[in-house]
């Protein structure tokens, strides 16, 4: 798997912003094929910062309806894998420097 591919996006969340300021952890939505060694070998290579360890979480898509004027709809949301990625202490990234 190509080091790009592995990464799919960042998870900005009020709860992953107050594991970064505590623990200098943050998150990443990646590919479900990749393991703990590809997402450590991304993130380094990407953001140029030292990992000290990737724990690794699949969530299941789950079913959710709504209502409408044509009456309830029902789908899926889609499954995912969250890589929850702890930084050497003294390295940081910054998401919002682009904006």
């Amino acid at each position: 798997m190509r080091i790009d591919e592995v990464i799919v996006k960042p998870i900005l969340s009020e709860k992953i912003s107050a594991l970064t300021e505590k623990e200098n952890k943050v998150a990443f939505v990646v590919d479900k094929a990749a393991n703990k060694y590809e997402i450590k070998a991304a993130v380094e290579k990407m953001y140029g910062v030292t990992v000290k360890a990737v724990n690794t979480m699949i969530y299941q898509g789950r079913v959710k309806s709504r209502y409408t004027k044509a009456g309830v709809i029902t789908g899926r949301t889609a499954s995912f894998k969250k890589a929850i990625v702890t930084l050497a202490k003294g390295d940081s990234i910054d998401f919002f420097s682009n904006i």
